[in-house]
């Protein structure tokens, strides 16, 4: 049971991990909202969008439904916006400690 545990965590990462599926996740969590408007707030082409919908659709992380000629995308489980939130506050403390770490360099201090 770890072992699928481990493999489905692996498998959710590896789709959450290219940055324009991470920018779509992004505008997901403002609200459901369709192609050309994802496209329009990524600032990327309609192919590269759907193609990275495709696979977010894949891996159950985003769903679409029909609504006239229109695809409506949203997020599967909101609590995606909770993993990006704690993502965006490691990168904070990551960049803090090497901004903490260049300063003291630069005032000529030793790091180890």
């Amino acid at each position: 049971m770890d072992m699928e545990m481990q493999q489905f965590k692996s498998d959710f990462f590896k789709a959450l991990a290219h940055p324009l599926r991470i920018r779509i996740l992004e505008i997901l969590a403002e609200g459901d909202k369709s192609v050309n408007e994802i496209q329009q707030l990524a600032e990327s082409e309609g192919s590269s969008v759907s193609q990275q919908l495709t696979v977010l659709r894949s891996k159950n992380i985003v769903t679409g439904s029909k609504e006239g000629n229109r695809v409506i995308y949203s997020l599967r489980d909101p609590m995606i916006i909770e993993l990006l939130d704690v993502a965006r506050k490691i990168f904070n403390n990551q960049l803090s400690e090497t901004i903490t770490i260049l300063d003291r360099l630069s005032e000529g201090e030793k790091v180890e």
